[in-house]
């Protein structure tokens, strides 16, 4: 996850983009290493939900690898500009996930942002959210082939919520707050 920390950031946002869609598109829009260190400048990096490259080394068993990309990270984007990201959604695998991203972040003193994947506002709208996604995808509730969700913990949660979710790490919690405040683009 790439945010902006000012208009230095938001045009090399803009410019990563760009040319993940011109040169980088394989399947998904893509930037290697090599753009993110010529555009790192005013931006913040998180280390991503499971689908990111640290959490996927962890759930493969490599944490040297993790270790590896969360170092890159860290250089490119500088100590006070990347985080690694916890979160729980009531899935299995990110207990063993979240554990290893806060042994990284001890052992490397990359500091913790606890985040929650917002695909919907509320709790309740996780059944709506279901049907979309058939219709999207052309299947039907009935279907056991479709994508689906692990839970419905995909929504907007409160300070309280994520308080009880995190009690052992406040300061991530904290540090979502301190990140949203240095946000600062202005057109």
């Amino acid at each position: 996850v790439l945010l902006a920390e000012n208009m230095t950031g938001y045009q090399n946002l803009i410019k990563m983009v760009s040319k993940s869609y011109v040169e980088g598109f394989y399947y998904k829009p893509r930037v290697d290493m090599d753009e993110l260190k010529k555009h790192s400048e005013g931006i913040i990096a998180l280390s991503a939900c499971l689908a990111g490259d640290i959490s996927q080394a962890i759930m493969d068993r490599n944490y040297e690898k993790a270790k590896s990309l969360a170092i890159e990270y860290r250089d490119i984007f500088g100590k006070d500009n990347y985080f690694l990201e916890i979160q729980d959604h009531n899935l299995p695998e990110q207990k063993e996930v979240n554990a290893g991203i806060i042994k990284l972040s001890k052992e490397l003193d990359i500091p913790l942002v606890a985040t929650n994947d917002l695909h919907y506002v509320n709790k309740e709208d996780s059944k709506i959210h279901d049907i979309l996604m058939c219709i999207q995808m052309g299947k039907t509730l009935n279907d056991p082939t479709r994508m689906r969700f692990g839970s419905d913990e995909f929504y907007l949660k409160s300070r309280e919520e994520m308080e009880e979710i995190f009690p052992y790490a406040l300061d991530a919690l904290d540090n979502t707050v301190k990140i949203a405040e240095r946000c600062n683009v202005e057109f």
